[in-house]
């Protein structure tokens, strides 16, 4: 796992500009704290910075293909190729010779090999940036899911990219400015592909390559979910679905450092725990390493509230003893949540308020960094919910058959609903609803169909659609920053892509035949599990409930509110912001209460920490 970045200009000459290379480059450190490496050329300067996961010694990177001591195509990349033992072997037939046994050679040579085609056979998480030396054209591709980042701005007469808008901010002509579109991508729960939040800058798209030569940027799509006929009867795709996750997991099991899971106790990530604790044991490879994070109690206890009826820790401890792991409770206290350090770290990591879950993202950040002690590698459980059905909107039929996201309906929207501390011109001008409704059009317009099909199975199938390419996004970023922001890497097996295809042309029928959320994984997985997790109602991830945090959060709002210069001042009504000041404590303990505070406090540290210049 690492960082990439680079400058393509086909007029200037950029063999010198090593100074501007180093800058964005060491943007990244975090993403890559083992190594650094730059390659110049006229045209084009490459950037990476390292996390070493496979083959430590050697998969230096830029990584460069000579020929007659020439460079032929050099590579930058991030991410891991779950498949470069098969890879190498086919690469090796054809005649190619390897000098190290990372994957990122095996990545090159593949570019060698089979030119753009290459991406369709790369089986893992990705983001990657080849320089055709010969051509003098770039290549940038992204894996199927999104899982790792990438962004680019256009130039006059190339191109800068970058892991992370970090990156690219870096560079002396790129202007922070984000426009009305840019803050919508901020406040709204809804993630529009290839858009980013800064003016001109753009995000390579899921299963999306883009090829950069002189003549201008002409991007492809190399995967997309389609729609296909399913002829498996249930307990086919029962054994099936059963197949495709272990090997999954077992193949991102592979590493020269320490991997483990997080654990919440609930199916996805109990899944995933099992059949990694199975394949280490039959390995002999040891006990799995597992994770939880959770927070010290308040004074009453944990609460059950209308989002979360039951605390992690009993199903945790359940599964821990059953497969059996080698497990660490991470409890954090309300205080570390606030502490300024770690918000700004945050921050840093994000470039972007993180305006939805506020408190979710700290918690994170620190369950990594306390990863981070004994471990390198983390497989969790992103992506299920999305693909099998999980979260509560799939059953709710008002949500199903809203004519919008199904997430952001009455019901549905507790954590998403953050904007009502800003004032009305603000909101009129950047006119979400609108917006959203343009959004949802356009991702409708995208869905692929098949003729014939059920209209329940073709709702279902657009629902899905929305939740893997529209809300899945943000919660692979967060994962991504977070991980990265403390050196570990995070892997998801739920997001590779023979599953999601599989999973995706299910009928809604085998799906749910149990009456029950992600009936079809517990099928998959139950002889893994206990059976309090087999019985588990979904619960979201843990977020606290003690009063303290909501304190912590009122008084540093009443300081912005006092703060002439505070940049999100002019944005927010000041007579509701007095008003939430003055609500009792225990109206905005719970964490989908605190949405409006969380959003104003984020947006002011970002416009502050980044000097944002708003086009408004």
């Amino acid at each position: 796992m690492c960082g990439i970045t680079g400058w393509v200009d086909f007029e200037a000459d950029l063999s010198a500009e090593q100074h501007v290379a180093r800058a964005m480059t060491d943007t990244l450190a975090c993403r890559g704290p083992d190594a650094e490496g730059w390659w110049l050329s006229r045209r084009a300067v490459l950037g990476h910075r390292r996390l070493s996961v496979i083959d430590l010694e050697g998969g230096a990177q830029p990584m460069v293909a000579e020929e007659d001591g020439e460079a032929v195509a050099v590579l930058s990349f991030c991410g891991e190729i779950y498949n470069f033992r098969e890879l190498r072997e086919q690469l090796v037939s054809f005649g190619h010779r390897f000098r190290t046994r990372s994957d990122t050679e095996v990545l090159l040579r593949a570019y060698l090999q089979w030119g753009e085609d290459a991406a369709q056979r790369l089986n893992g998480m990705f983001a990657f940036a080849v320089w055709n030396a010969r051509r003098e054209e770039l290549l940038l591709g992204r894996d199927r899911l999104g899982v790792k980042p990438l962004y680019y701005f256009p130039t006059p007469h190339g191109l800068l990219f970058g892991s992370e808008p970090k990156a690219v901010l870096a560079h002396p002509k790129v202007p922070r400015r984000v426009s009305a579109d840019g803050l919508r991508e901020v406040l709204d729960m809804v993630r529009t592909p290839e858009h980013a939040v800064f003016s001109g800058m753009r995000e390579v798209r899921p299963g999306q390559l883009l090829r950069v030569t002189s003549a201008g940027l002409t991007p492809s799509r190399y995967w997309s979910l389609s729609a296909t006929e399913h002829l498996d009867d249930l307990p086919a795709t029962v054994q099936h679905v059963r197949e495709l996750l272990a090997d999954t997991v077992e193949r991102q099991l592979v590493a020269d450092v320490p991997v483990c899971v997080l654990l919440s106790g609930g199916l996805d990530s109990s899944a995933v725990t099992a059949l990694a604790g199975r394949a280490l044991a039959e390995a002999g490879r040891g006990r799995i390493r597992s994770y939880s994070v959770d927070f010290t109690a308040p004074a009453n206890g944990f609460q059950p509230d209308a989002v979360r009826g039951a605390s992690d820790a009993p199903f945790v401890h359940d599964l821990a003893r059953s497969v059996p792991t080698d497990h660490t409770d991470i409890l954090l206290d309300s205080d570390d949540l606030a502490d300024p350090a770690v918000r700004a770290a945050v921050l840093r990591a994000t470039d972007l308020p993180p305006a939805y879950w506020g408190d979710m993202w700290p918690s994170l950040y620190l369950l990594f960094k306390a990863v981070r002690q004994r471990s390198t590698v983390a497989l969790s459980g992103e992506g299920a919910d999305e693909l099998f059905g999980g979260y509560r909107w799939f059953r709710n039929p008002g949500a199903v058959h809203a004519d919008t996201f199904p997430w952001l309906t009455s019901g549905s929207s507790r954590y998403f609903g953050g904007l009502g501390l800003l004032d009305t011109w603000f909101r009129e001008k950047l006119d979400i609803p609108g917006n959203r409704q343009d959004s949802y059009r356009a991702a409708l317009a995208e869905v692929p169909r098949l003729p014939g099909e059920a209209p329940v199975d073709r709702r279902m199938r657009e629902i899905t659609y929305l939740n893997l390419t529209r809300f899945l996004p943000t919660l692979l970023d967060r994962k991504d920053r977070m991980s990265m922001a403390t050196g570990v890497e995070g892997r998801v097996p739920f997001c590779d892509h023979r599953l999601v295809d599989y999973v995706f042309n299910v009928p809604w029928a085998m799906k749910s035949f149990d009456g029950r959320e992600k009936s079809l994984l517990r099928a998959a997985t139950a002889d893994l599990l206990p059976e309090s997790v087999v019985n588990r109602v979904k619960s979201p991830y843990p977020a606290t409930q003690n009063p303290a945090y909501a304190q912590a959060l009122r008084a540093e709002l009443r300081c912005v509110a006092e703060d002439a210069d505070a940049p999100v001042r002019p944005l927010l009504d000041l007579a509701k912001v007095r008003k939430a000041l003055d609500r009792p404590l225990g109206e905005v303990s719970r964490p989908y209460d605190r949405g409006s505070l969380e959003m104003a406090l984020w947006l002011n540290k970002w416009l502050t920490a980044y000097d944002v210049t708003l086009d408004l």
